[in-house]
Parts: C-alpha cells; sequence; structure tokens
C-alpha cells in the first residue's frame, strides 16, 4: 500500500513518543501500548486494510454509535467496527460555547501531538474541536476527546477496554504515516428518515452543509477534503486549502464527476424527505436531560456517569403550520423550513440538464459490528409540486457507480491530508 511509505520518518516519530512517554509514565502510559485485538487484525485482513493503513471515525450521537472506518490499497475506506457509544452529554446540536456540556458537531483532525497516552481517563485523544469554521462562527471551548470511564461533559466517552482497542487502531494508522485522522460527528445518521423528522429544527441549516460533507464520502468512500469559506463548510474543492472562513467563497472548481454523484443523491434524499413529509411524518424536536448513550448499556448502570440523566429523550411535536403571531416561537422555527430551499434546489438541478453518475449504497457490505445489534403535517403546496416531481427519481435503487469514482486521488494524498 503507497501510503504507508509517505512519511516513514513521521511514523517512527509517533512511535518513539509512545515509548518515551511509556518511560516517563510509569504505570499509566503502558496502556498507549496496547496491542490492537487479533480478532480486530483478523477483521482488518478480511476487510482488505492493514493495521498501518490510515483510518477514518464517524460518530453520531442520537443513535450513540462511533465507526470506525480502514482504508484499502485501492484508496476507498471500508467499515470496519461500530461500537456502542457509553455516554454522550447535551442535545442534538454543535457546540456553542465554553461549558454547554455539547458534543460538537463537524469535521476535525486528530494528529500525533492529540493522544494522550496519560489521561486520567483511561486514554484519550483530543478530537480538534474548535476547527477554523467554529472560530469563525464564535463558538468557544475546548479539550473535547474520546476517551473512557463512560463519563461526558462535552466528550465522546467510551468504556475502558473500547478506548484502548480505539486508540490502539489510531496510534498504528499515524505511526504508519498518516498525519491526521479524520472526524466526521454528527447529529444522527445522515438519511431522509432523519432530516424529514427534523425539518423544521434551528440546526437544520448546518446539517444540510454536514450532509453534504456525509454524501461526498459515501459517494466516493474516500475522506473529502474539508474547507471553510463564507462561514460554511465546503468539500472537495480544488485550491480549497487557503480560503478564508470569514470570506465570500471565490469559484470552486469541483471534480465533475463527483459533483454529479453527490448532487445526484442529494436530490433523491430530498424527494425523499418531501415525501415523507407529505406522507405524514411529523417534525419533531427531540430534547434529553443530558445525553443519551447506546441501548447496550442499559443494564449497566454502574459503569456510566449520571446514570438519573439517562432517561428517555422528549420527542415534541412541531406545527407545520403555525400561528400566524409574529412573536411566537413556533413562527421562527417555521421560518427555517426547507421547503422552499429544497423546492428551488430541484428547479435548479434542472436547469442544469447535467447527466448524473448513478450511486452505490453506502452500506453494501457494511460491518456492523455494534455490541447489540400521528397527526399529518398539513404540506405547503410547494412540498406537493417537489414531490410529483420527484417521483422518478425514487424509482428502483441506485446501482453501482463506476470505478473511477473515489480512486482518482492516491491513498498517499489522503494520509498526508489536513484541515
Amino acid at each position: 500500500m503507497k501510503t504507508r511509505g509517505i512519511a516513514p520518518a513521521l511514523g517512527l516519530a509517533v512511535l518513539a513518543a509512545f515509548a518515551l512517554s511509556a518511560c516517563e509514565q510509569s504505570g499509566l502510559a503502558h496502556r498507549s501500548l496496547a496491542p490492537i485485538p487479533s480478532e480486530t487484525v483478523a477483521l482488518m485482513e478480511q476487510a482488505g486494510t492493514t493495521k498501518e493503513a490510515p483510518m477514518l471515525i464517524r460518530a453520531y450521537k442520537k443513535e450513540a454509535e462511533l465507526e470506525i472506518w480502514k482504508m484499502r490499497s485501492d484508496g476507498r475506506y471500508v467499515h470496519l467496527k461500530t461500537f456502542p457509544m457509553c455516554r454522550w452529554s447535551g442535545q442534538l446540536g454543535p457546540k456553542r460555547r465554553q461549558g454547554d456540556r455539547q458534543v460538537p458537531e463537524g469535521f476535525y483532525a486528530i494528529g500525533p501531538a492529540q493522544m494522550n497516552p496519560n489521561s486520567s481517563y483511561y486514554l484519550s485523544f483530543n478530537v480538534g474541536y474548535p476547527n477554523a469554521l467554529d472560530r469563525a462562527l464564535g463558538h468557544t471551548g475546548g479539550d473535547i476527546m474520546v476517551h473512557g470511564a463512560c463519563s461526558s461533559a462535552g466528550c465522546f466517552s467510551m468504556t475502558d477496554k473500547q478506548i484502548a482497542e480505539i486508540y490502539a487502531i489510531a496510534r498504528s494508522s499515524l505511526a504508519g504515516g498518516q498525519r491526521a485522522i479524520q472526524m466526521q460527528s454528527f447529529p444522527f445518521k445522515m438519511t431522509a428518515e432523519n432530516l424529514a423528522k427534523h425539518r423544521l429544527d434551528p440546526n437544520f441549516d448546518f446539517w444540510k452543509q454536514l450532509k453534504e460533507g456525509s454524501d461526498h464520502f459515501e459517494v466516493t468512500l474516500q475522506e473529502p477534503q474539508v474547507a471553510f469559506c463564507n462561514r460554511r463548510y465546503v468539500f472537495n474543492a480544488a485550491g480549497a486549502a487557503n480560503l478564508d472562513p470569514d470570506a465570500a467563497c471565490p469559484p470552486l472548481k469541483q471534480d465533475p464527476e463527483i459533483a454529479q454523484a453527490v448532487a445526484q443523491k442529494s436530490a433523491q434524499d430530498d424527494a425523499k424527505i418531501a415525501q415523507l413529509a407529505q406522507s405524514g411524518v411529523k417534525p419533531v424536536r427531540i430534547v434529553y436531560q443530558d445525553g443519551g448513550q447506546h441501548p447496550a448499556f442499559a443494564s449497566r448502570v454502574p459503569e456510566v456517569s449520571r446514570p438519573e440523566t439517562i432517561i428517555p429523550p422528549t420527542e415534541i411535536a412541531l406545527d407545520e403550520k403555525p400561528n400566524r403571531g409574529a412573536g411566537s416561537a413556533a413562527a421562527k422555527v417555521a421560518a427555517k423550513s426547507p421547503v422552499v430551499t429544497l423546492a428551488a434546489a430541484k428547479a435548479a438541478a434542472e436547469s442544469r440538464q447535467t447527466r448524473v453518475i448513478a450511486l452505490a449504497p453506502m452500506r453494501s457490505g457494511h460491518r456492523d459490528l455494534s455490541a447489540l445489534a400521528a397527526s399529518d403535517p398539513s404540506p405547503t403546496n410547494s412540498v406537493k409540486k417537489l414531490v410529483r416531481s420527484s417521483r422518478d427519481a425514487l424509482a428502483g435503487d441506485i446501482p453501482t457507480p463506476p470505478a473511477s469514482i473515489g480512486v482518482r486521488k492516491s491513498a498517499a494524498a489522503h494520509s498526508s491530508r489536513s484541515f
């Protein structure tokens, strides 16, 4: 695999740093040198990847899951393993300020310097919050970790056994030459069903940005290049490394084949959202007392911090057509409805008349290794028109994409990328 040779000096330096830490912190840092479990190494071999290959992390708050992906020799990532999350805190939505107990949402980078072998929470690594966009938006706070001890005040909390394995996989990837591990943190899995339920949430526009990045990954199975301009995310844009998060976006160039594939997936998902809204799926707001956990831990109370706060969240149904009172909170929420945005996007897509590359379902061959396995919202006429015009896009499964999508960039480009 090409990635193993991209930065041998970096790999040696990382290993030396871990070894030095172990010498200086006897009794603690030896944890950071534990090997990857043999069962997981066997899974890597079955998936066509290695211990030293680059890795990528995807986390979902609502589902309380953390996925590990590894790169194969063709430069594409393959799902390796899903860890049930022992604890996360706060609500769905991005982190905005110090002390809000929010688990951040966005795209982050984890480099060797962010690995902490001497953590008070068994082992940990810093996810890289705040990124440049968070800072441009005025979001504060920091030291957000993936760690053990099953205790969270804004972090991704795992059990000690889980973090030992995740840490070992990350350590091996960094030692193999990967400069930064991308972590994609989402409020929930970016499905049409989830987005339909949360279509009136004030965070919806931001979540659509995250979905765009998720779509780029899912149609290529490659790590998306992440940049920022106009206070929003930009993905896989040529020459985007020097963009200013506070400045307007210049004309951006993307690989047309990938751009078309992402646009097709987005159009199909938007049509499905509108169809679900028309069929009676209610818009909701989910309110947690203080975050949640994976159902696998429901009977393991002694392992969990603040177990008294782990209660089923409250699901509040929102009114699709709120009262016209100028000051009503419902009116403010409805003002953020994506209905007009969906219709405009559909019209723009039709006017472009571009040929679209079909996509492969991301989850084909997906190895899910998790521990465990209404009233009519009366959608507006614009939603109904969108549904009628989108029926063709919803027919049938999406066929497999051409092999050219996702393999143009070398594996080395992914292991050397940082943002």
